[in-house]
């Protein structure tokens, strides 16, 4: 994209310098976590070093502790695009505190409703639900994949959701895949029945502004380190039913939302790191529109000009390995679809295990990952396991110029 600043952005991260056997390292291996700014691991040990201290007395540390947790739940807000900060739960990550929700709501369940998950997500979104309708004697239901493209079985889904329907759980984005989904429309199916929905929004949110409201879902869970952040869970939840639902808690706990769901000392080093993580995001939005923009409208730009960016590299891989005989892309290969796509590309060829690829791209010092990527239900759909496939994903710190590099190695691997 031209004019996004992508060397800028580079020179923000430090660990992008490395170097695998005298070459610069690339790396491709943003879905399963980010590299971080200076800013970020400046955050997180300014924190320790100068504010460290619990929650909830006079003295000046734990003052600034709690000023750090209200402001970190706004940034969360303007992330999400949520009105009220008290709805935003953090956590050890997105699997614990899925876990965590999907427990209390299996507690309001009973035989006679049906859960809905689907065949394309991350297992972090699928095995709490298959546990919470064990809990709860309620029968699960999975919606379909188009093996052809991956995406989601239109006639699944309307027949997988019916007035018995409880809870949705979808992800926006396909960590495998990296099929975008259409979140509203299933939110609106499942709201014709009174069911509630939970998205999860790991893989979407490094690469898309996230709207809670234009999703019309009940809960959103995301990561931190996915988008430039330190090691961390967040989970947005409708305050009223934050408020009600019963989640497992200690006595001296209050009832109060958001901390009725934050169970022991947080990591308050992380809430410094998130926070940083969102300023970052915003700083990129400055950089490509107006340095007064408000953080909320900063971080609409920068995704704006991320995604334009992000999805050039992507097509550019796409359409390079389509020219590699024997390379099958599981996934959208239409351009005409990029809506539909996040810069996220696995593929399988006939010569060479996903392993294999992956150890030789290592020795390149190309950083990718192989696997099922935890998306078990979407690899056993496809008939991957147990090998998996080759995932290349590009984040907005990556370049034209790598894409050319990996490329030009894949090539040569697979000739």
């Amino acid at each position: 994209m031209y004019g996004f600043p992508v060397e800028e952005v580079r020179g923000e991260f430090p660990g992008l310098a490395r170097k695998i056997n005298g070459g610069r390292a690339i790396f491709f291996d943003g879905p399963g976590g980010s590299q971080v700014p200076q800013s970020v691991a400046n955050a997180v040990g300014n924190y320790l070093l100068h504010h460290n201290a619990n929650t909830g007395m006079s003295f000046a540390t734990s003052r600034e502790t709690d000023q750090l947790i209200e402001e970190t739940m706004r940034a969360c807000a303007d992330f999400l695009g949520c009105e009220n900060p008290r709805e935003v739960v953090f956590g050890q990550n997105m699997t614990s505190l899925n876990i965590q929700l999907a427990s209390a709501l299996s507690r309001t369940w009973g035989e006679d409703d049906e859960v809905v998950v689907t065949r394309l997500d991350h297992d972090g979104n699928v095995q709490p639900w298959v546990l919470a309708a064990e809990w709860s004697g309620a029968t699960l239901r999975k919606i379909d994949v188009n093996p052809d493209d991956c995406t989601l079985d239109p006639s699944s889904i309307v027949e997988s959701i019916n007035e018995k329907t409880t809870l949705v759980a979808v992800g926006a984005a396909s960590n495998f895949s990296g099929t975008v989904n259409d979140v509203r429309e299933i939110a609106n199916r499942a709201h014709e029945f009174g069911a509630e929905v939970v998205v999860d929004a790991v893989h979407y949110a490094p690469h898309r502004l996230i709207d809670i409201k234009e999703m019309g879902c009940d809960y959103l869970l995301c990561s931190p380190y996915k988008f430039f952040g330190p090691h961390q869970g967040i989970l947005w939840g409708r305050a009223d039913r934050m408020a009600e639902l019963p989640v497992a808690k200690l006595r001296v706990s209050t009832e109060g939302i958001p901390f009725r769901w934050m169970t022991g000392t947080q990591s308050y080093e992380g809430l410094a790191g998130t926070l940083a993580a969102i300023e970052h995001i915003a700083w990129v939005g400055r950089k490509v529109g107006r340095e007064e923009l408000p953080r909320r409208e900063a971080l609409s730009a920068a995704f704006k000009a991320i995604e334009s960016h992000e999805n050039e590299l992507c097509w550019q891989i796409v359409e390079g390995l389509m020219d590699i005989e024997g390379v099958r892309i599981w996934g959208i290969t239409d351009s005409n679809r990029s809506n539909e796509r996040a810069p996220t590309v696995s593929f399988t060829h006939p010569s060479k295990t996903a392993s294999e690829i992956a150890d030789a791209l290592a020795e390149q010092g190309i950083f990718v990952w192989a696997g099922n990527f935890y998306a078990l239900e979407l690899s056993e759909a496809l008939d991957l396991e147990p090998e998996g496939a080759l995932r290349i994903g590009v984040l907005h710190y990556n370049t034209t110029e790598e894409v050319e590099r990996f490329l030009s190695v894949v090539r040569d691997i697979l000739g």
